[in-house]
């Protein structure tokens, strides 16, 4: 295994908190990495907002429906993309994965918090204040986490197919 797939790996999902912040290097860091994500006829239809102010951090935590722990994070990234480009979606999950993985390679733990076609997707675009040619496509609330826990996930030899599909005995 060498350190990519190490860090893949380890990722979880984490939503509490400890109260230690993000050193800005950090951040940048994570955001250079999205910057860089694979994108569709190099469109790069992205843009992201790092809030890290609470009250805001509890106005966006009230908004959603899964994701009240936003309001405990030390800062939450928004990623954004132009409701334009056909494959908006693709290209800013890839840049919001990249983003996941780049605080688990400091120790930063995240949870991918659904945006796109979520009913409160414009109510946090205006609260953001991001022009409306941009759509809401995740958030990811973020800090060091209190505790790990480790779900159980199915195995290589359940989800991968050779060639074809076939029923598994």
């Amino acid at each position: 295994m060498n350190i990519g797939t190490t860090i893949i790996k380890s990722r979880r999902s984490v939503r509490a908190y400890t109260e230690v912040p993000i050193d800005e290097e950090i951040i940048k860091n994570a955001l250079d990495c999205a910057r860089l994500a694979p994108t569709a006829m190099n469109l790069q239809p992205w843009i992201f907002v790092v809030v890290q102010d609470t009250t805001r951090l509890r106005e966006i935590a009230e908004m959603t429906d899964h994701g009240k722990f936003i309001a405990d994070a030390q800062l939450c990234i928004a990623v954004f993309g132009e409701k334009d480009a056909k494959y908006y979606l693709e290209d800013c999950c890839a840049a919001t994965q990249n983003i996941i993985i780049a605080l688990q390679a400091y120790g930063v733990s995240s949870c991918w918090v659904a945006g796109d076609k979520k009913a409160y997707a414009d109510d946090i675009s205006e609260l953001l204040q991001v022009p409306e040619k941009y759509t809401l496509v995740s958030l990811l609330p973020a800090g060091y986490p209190k505790e790990v826990t480790v779900p159980h996930k199915k195995i290589l030899d359940d989800v991968v197919f050779y060639e074809e599909y076939s029923e598994k005995p």
